[in-house]
């Protein structure tokens, strides 16, 4: 298939998720049932993401004028590795997308945890175009590959980077996303950053976990705006985390501030637990610029109405609806396959 074709794939499937369809809600079914952190909305909210960031025909062109020697590529396609995520619905299909329409062969290994949408998604495609079914291969364990992209925490990387250290690699660490406030945001402006705190009960590298906050921040607004969500007390494991992790910092007596769905702790970790948002104070931007350029390995989004140039940021509610060239860790991923 040449690009073009793959293109045309690529927005074909985006029209069919966008559709009723049995095979797709069979799919999030068996996802909800078999990780509980999927649930329907979650995992229909995912897709529906994919569906019209990465899916769509002026978006994919938009994204590829950036790689104009893309579409002479003659050399014969790379088999690519892909250790896939799986902390929130379909996460890894972007690495796929990226593999595909560069014009290599995907060998995918499946997360535990996200066994049966990325598998939808592939069956779909395949669907709308037969041609593309050379293209991917569900493997159990990587052997034979050109280069690999593994993703997962800062535990396996370790063993990621040993294993895979002989082929050309991109290798992903924990990441988290942080925002910072003014204390003049508007109450949309604090519904929006709630989205970006609990969407996906917070477990991806794209949710908000921390908050930088003015010395004389009045937390009342912000906890109001959290509310919102306190429907995510529903869901059984959220709420038994809410409920072990609010033990714990009564019994350590850590001083947090509390409402109907999230404990707000004053750590200036960007990483925080489940049902937990960690705020820092500050009395100047610079140094919380200075700080942000210190953990830049571990931070993914940076959410502010400010303008922090020339640190990269995004409006507040936009941390979860990455661009396709939103690439995990700021690594060109195009770029990297085109080199192999």
């Amino acid at each position: 298939m040449n690009l073009n074709e793959r293109i045309e794939a690529l927005t074909k499937l985006g029209t069919l998720l966008q559709k009723e369809d049995e095979a797709k809600q069979a799919a999030v079914h068996l996802a909800k049932l078999h990780n509980p952190w999927f649930t329907k909305e979650n995992s229909e909210n995912a897709l529906h993401t994919i569906a019209t960031e990465f899916l769509n025909k002026e978006k994919l062109e938009a994204w590829l004028t950036a790689y104009p020697n893309l579409d002479n590529k003659s050399s014969a396609p790379k088999s690519v590795g892909l250790v896939l995520a799986g902390n929130i619905p379909a996460v890894g299909f972007q690495d796929v997308i990226t593999v595909f329409i560069t014009g290599n062969k995907a060998l995918i290994k499946l997360s535990d945890k996200d066994k049966y949408l990325i598998q939808y998604l592939i069956s779909a495609l395949n669907k709308v175009d037969e041609r593309t079914k050379d293209y991917f291969t569900f493997v159990p364990m990587l052997k034979e590959f050109d280069g690999v992209i593994a993703t997962g925490s800062n535990n396996s990387s370790v063993y990621f980077e040993r294993y895979f250290s002989k082929k050309p690699n991109i290798i992903r660490k924990n990441r988290n996303s942080v925002a910072i406030l003014t204390g003049k945001e508007t109450k949309k402006e604090l519904k929006d950053l709630a989205t970006d705190v609990f969407k996906y009960f917070g477990l991806g590298c794209r949710s908000v976990s921390k908050i930088y906050v003015p010395e004389d921040y009045d937390f009342i607004p912000l906890m109001e705006a959290l509310d919102d969500y306190k429907e995510v007390m529903d869901h059984t494991k959220y709420r038994n985390n809410f409920d072990y992790n609010r033990s714990v910092y009564l019994l350590n007596r850590l001083p947090h501030l509390v409402n109907d769905c999230i404990m707000v702790l004053e750590d200036s970790s960007p990483l925080s637990r489940i049902a937990t948002l960690h705020y820092q104070k500050y009395s100047d931007l610079e140094k919380v610029q200075k700080d942000i350029e210190e953990q830049k390995e571990q931070l993914q989004c940076v959410a502010t109405q400010l303008n922090l140039s020339p640190i990269a940021t995004v409006k507040l509610g936009e941390t979860q609806t990455p661009a396709l060239n939103d690439y995990a860790d700021g690594v060109d991923t195009v770029a990297f396959l085109l080199s192999l």
